[in-house]
């Protein structure tokens, strides 16, 4: 695979116009802090309208929803996992956040998604560990999903940028 269709790049998730954004959420759904609150106060009071009428989701589980007020026009609520130490399956979990956001982009007609460091800020997902397994996941769907034409991995700092540029090889 080229890493052409892969970018890496240190902004503001909400102002990107990626057909999808994905928002790192919490299992309600219904908003919090770090890029979930971002992204629910930049969607507008629809999207937490909408979002009661999901019933939530688990860990490891993906929601599409629009994106209102959005550049984008959707956003997959990705329920990443609470980092315990690494004996959870919380590696098996990151990447089906990472794997569904891509298929549920795909079956709705989307090519290009952004993502956030899904789990890395206040749910402690060791940021080396959660971004290796990003690249890992995004490339292998790359491979076989010849229809998602950019995935684009958005980080919040300039230094968690060059720290993940570095993993990328």
């Amino acid at each position: 695979m080229s890493d052409e269709r892969l970018r890496l790049l240190c902004a503001d998730i909400t102002t990107l116009d990626d057909d999808v954004i994905v928002n790192a959420a919490n299992a309600s759904l219904l908003g919090g802090g770090g890029v979930d609150g971002a992204i629910h106060r930049a969607a507008g009071r629809e999207l937490l309208v909408h979002c009661r009428t999901l019933g939530g989701a688990k860990t490891g589980e993906v929601k599409l929803t629009p994106g209102f007020k959005l550049k984008a026009k959707a956003i997959a609520h990705a329920v990443g996992p609470v980092w315990n130490g690494g004996g959870g399956g919380e590696d098996a979990l990151l990447e089906s956040c990472y794997r569904r956001s891509m298929e549920l982009a795909v079956e709705n007609g989307f090519s290009t998604i952004a993502f956030p460091a899904i789990s890395t800020g206040v749910y402690r997902f060791p940021f080396d560990r959660a971004t290796r397994l990003a690249l890992k996941t995004i490339r292998a769907q790359l491979e076989k999903e010849p229809k998602l034409k950019r995935v684009t991995l958005c980080f919040f700092s300039e230094r968690d940028l060059a720290e993940a540029k570095s993993l990328a090889g």
